[in-house]
């Protein structure tokens, strides 16, 4: 393995943390122990800076690059936070929309459903359920109701774990 550069986040494939990484989970660590990874991250993801430091917390998170995406996203920090692993939707969370139904009382004329032809009356023993456009329709709004309780759902992405590491002995990164 190449020499990494100090601050540098890397992912395994295997569980252990090897010798001169730490474990991404976002625990604080001395900065009279780890002096040189606190120089190139301070306390972008937290401490007091006096007598601590955290290093990132990766667990459970998906990692984006900092700065504006494209297409207008809004602008992420280093070191910020964002998502949460549920989310729940309310009524005006989600745009006015119908789902209108045309129907009709008159008696079936076909068993094949197409774009021409629509709900209509059975027809007793023949099962023709559709009649052609109707000139009459019945309104069926109460079959349309709104849905989801404002419960919470699962907000995650398919994801593949790994062990994140940030290194903590390497080459210190140049500053220009």
């Amino acid at each position: 393995m190449s020499d990494p550069y100090v601050g540098e986040i890397r992912l395994f494939g295997f569980p252990r943390v090897p010798t001169g990484w730490l474990a991404c989970d976002g625990s604080q660590r001395s900065i009279a122990e780890y002096e040189v990874l606190y120089a190139v991250i301070g306390t972008t993801f937290g401490g007091d800076g006096v007598n601590v430091f955290n290093v990132p917390d990766l667990r459970g998170r998906v990692p984006i690059s900092q700065g504006t995406g494209a297409g207008g996203l809004t602008p992420r920090v280093l070191g910020q936070a964002a998502g949460a692993p549920e989310q729940t939707l309310l009524d005006q969370n989600t745009p006015r929309h119908s789902h209108p139904l045309i129907a009709t009382t008159n008696a079936g004329t076909t068993a094949t459903p197409g774009d021409t032809v629509h709900l209509a009356a059975a027809t007793p023993d023949t099962f023709k359920l559709y009649a052609p456009d109707p000139s009459s329709t019945v309104a069926l709004a109460a079959c349309v109701v709104p849905a989801g309780s404002n419960m919470p759902h699962d907000n995650m992405m398919p994801s593949l774990a790994g062990n994140f590491c940030i290194a903590w002995v390497g080459v210190f990164p140049s500053q220009n």
